[in-house]
Order: C-alpha cells, then structure tokens, then sequence
C-alpha cells in the first residue's frame, strides 16, 4: 500500500480484525455484481469505498425516473444511461483505484459462468428468481462464495452460500426452480432505505468473506420486518437430494 491508500483506508485498518493483511486482501480482491439497481447501488460503492481492487458489475437496464427513489448510485442527469456506465461514473469518482469491469446485457449462462471463475466472490443483486439459480450453478460449479440478497415492500433477507463449506447449502436448498412469477418492485413497491440496508449487509458479508475475518451468514438466513424492525434468522442446512450441491448431483 502507498501512502494515499494507508490514509484512504485508515479507520479500518486500526480494526484489529482487518489491520494491514486484511485490507492487502481487500486490495487484490476481484468481485461480480450482478444487478446495479437497488441492492446493487449500495454493494458497490460500500465496496470501492473500502477499498476491493476489482468490481465487475453487470446490468441490462437503462436508467429510468423510477430507479432514482432507491438506486442511489444513479443521478438525475443519467436518465435513459446504461445503469452500468452511470455506476461506472459513480465509482470512478468514489475511488478511481477500484478497477470497474462493466458487462452491459443480459448474462446467459456461459457469460456467467466465465464470470464467475474469473473473479473471488459473486454478490447476488438480481431481481429474479431465474438470474438467481444461474449465480447459484455457476458460484458452484466454480466455488466461489455467494453473497444473496432480496428486499421487496417492507421485508428483506440475506444470507451467504458457500461452496468452500462442506456444510453450507446453495441457493437452490432454499429455493426450489420454478416458473418466475414473482412479485416485482414495480408491482409491489419497496422502500428506499430497505435496499440500502440489505445492500449494506451484503457489502459486509463480502469484506468478511475476502479479508477473512468473523463469522459469516453461511448457513443462515435473516429475514427482515422493516414495519417492525425485528429480524428473524433461520438456520440452513445442505438437501441431500440438492441437483446443485449434494455429493450425488
């Protein structure tokens, strides 16, 4: 580290769990983001802020009017802009020594899977649930941990599937393959400040995960009530019979 990154990274660095090692890692660290809207936002400035040397971010949206309550990482003056050059703006002007690889389009399979041999850690911003089992198939088929995450009205849930674990389960213990009906933001609605912090929470998980430090959501999933403010968590466990993860698949 030089001088100006010392500086940059100094309230961190005097965590004792991080220190100098753990921001190193951080440095060399290489992530995909997939999806720069409301979860996305959040992930990626926390990250180039602490420092992640590489962040490839992949979107295939433009930005609209609508995006602006709760996708912060996009202004006003960016309306009808590929979400990714405007996050790539975003970014470049947060911390230009973050590396930003953009990937504009929908990511098919084979994309995907390139991409996630490619990088160290996958942070699952995505919308819906058939992008979602695709992340899952390609971080594990190349064993790089996953970070997901999902907010719609007033509830948001996280969690940290990681093929690395003999014990974790994949995305696809929790969640089965099935017609994707879900209920959109554009539907159902969801408040702003929800997606910053399940954005937030992901953007934490990921540092742990890449400095190495803590114990991580792998096996567990936090489901949260924003009327309430109350979070329940739900401990995970491996389906033997999983066509993603099981020894036998």
């Amino acid at each position: 580290m030089n001088d100006d990154q010392l500086l940059r990274y100094s309230r961190q660095i005097l965590l004792p769990e991080l220190d100098v090692a753990g921001q190193e890692k951080l440095l060399n660290a290489s992530v995909l983001i997939v999806g720069m809207g409301g979860l996305g936002s959040p992930v990626a400035m926390y990250l180039a802020a602490a420092g992640v040397g590489s962040l490839t971010i992949a979107d295939f949206d433009r930005v609209e009017l609508s995006n602006l309550q709760r996708q912060v990482i996009h202004t006003s003056d960016r309306l009808g802009m590929s979400k990714v050059d405007s996050a790539v703006e975003t970014l470049a002007a947060l911390n230009p020594d973050t590396r930003v690889v953009p990937i504009e389009g929908r990511l098919s399979e084979s994309t995907l899977q390139a991409a996630a041999r490619s990088v160290d850690l996958v942070v699952d911003c995505s919308d819906n649930f058939t992008t979602r089992f695709a992340i899952n198939r390609a971080c594990w088929a190349n064993g790089v941990p996953l970070v997901s995450g999902a907010a719609i009205r007033l509830e948001g849930q996280i969690a940290v599937f990681d093929p690395r674990s003999e014990s974790s389960p994949c995305y696809h213990c929790l969640y089965k393959e099935v017609d994707d009906e879900q209920l959109s933001c554009a539907q159902s609605g969801v408040l702003a400040p929800l997606v910053g912090v399940i954005g937030s929470m992901q953007a934490l998980e990921a540092i742990k995960l890449l400095a190495g430090f803590g114990e991580t959501l792998a096996g567990r999933l936090q489901i949260l009530d924003a009327k309430t403010m109350r979070w329940r968590e739900l401990r995970l466990a491996r389906d033997p019979q999983c066509a993603v993860c099981s020894s036998s698949s």
